[in-house]
């Protein structure tokens, strides 16, 4: 495969450092995206040929046609997106939520990956290119306490498959990573605690898998975002997909 152009949000740990990994060691270019410079930074020491980099804040929607601008710039096209970036606090039932808060986290998880989305767009026609975002389980299942973050995935889910029905040369794709040992995690275990967030059954559960070794590496779901960056069919585009559904088998290999 010809090396392509890939933006990758969320790229400085987890999933998006996975993605990030597998398509630079695939000889792919791509241009990062994080709030934190240091490990992109250092992406860009190893691949210096491969790689440019934004350190910003993505609620800023003005950073979406800087981080469009520096891929043209630097690799004259877009072949992929893949949009990882998301916050999961505040974590409240919602009798007590902040309606600001709520604003807050849509910034982050919802409007800023609409904007990102909006300006590449157009250059993803010409490519006939690839728009991934990383999902959740909990669009579809709701936990005590994630209100905002459940919603702000549920609405994600019906972006991507609004972009499905509005961009026949695009295809777009929401995947569910599943439970995955990531920082997100880990901070489910410490901070949702029973009486102070989540219901005592679900922060149980929670940290039941964790302990039992049963989340994924972020290389399992993350290697299936690289590669459906890349060559996602067409019969996936505005579908939400788990990154182990039978569907996607020949992602995994």
């Amino acid at each position: 495969m010809a090396p392509k152009v890939i933006i990758v949000t969320g790229a400085s740990r987890g999933i998006g450092l996975a993605v990030a990994l597998y398509l630079l060691n695939a000889s792919h270019k791509v241009v990062l995206v994080s709030r934190s410079e240091e490990q992109l930074k250092g992406l860009k020491g190893k691949f210096p040929s491969q790689v440019e980099y934004i350190a910003a804040d993505l609620t800023n929607v003005n950073v979406a046609a800087e981080v469009t601008k520096l891929a043209i710039k630097s690799f004259a096209k877009i072949d992929g997106v893949v949009i990882n970036h998301g916050v999961l606090h505040p974590m409240a039932r919602i009798e007590k939520s902040s309606i600001d808060e709520w604003k807050e986290l849509f910034d982050a998880n919802l409007f800023s990956a609409l904007a990102l989305a909006k300006e590449t767009i157009p250059h993803l026609r010409t490519s006939k290119g690839r728009i991934i975002f990383t999902s959740s389980g909990a669009a579809k299942r709701a936990y005590t306490s994630w209100g905002a973050y459940g919603a702000s995935k549920a609405a994600l889910n019906s972006l991507v498959q609004h972009i499905g029905v509005e961009e026949p040369d695009i295809v777009a794709v929401a995947l569910d990573p599943g439970r995955t040992d990531t920082d997100m995690q880990k901070d489910i275990r410490e901070t949702g605690a029973p009486g102070i967030a989540m219901s005592e059954a679900d922060h149980a559960n929670f940290k039941e898998v964790f302990e039992k070794g049963g989340l994924n590496k972020p290389e399992w779901p993350g290697h299936v975002i690289a590669k459906l960056s890349l060559d996602a069919k067409p019969e996936f585009s505005g579908k939400v997909i788990l990154w182990k559904a039978p569907e996607l088998a020949e992602y995994r290999e």
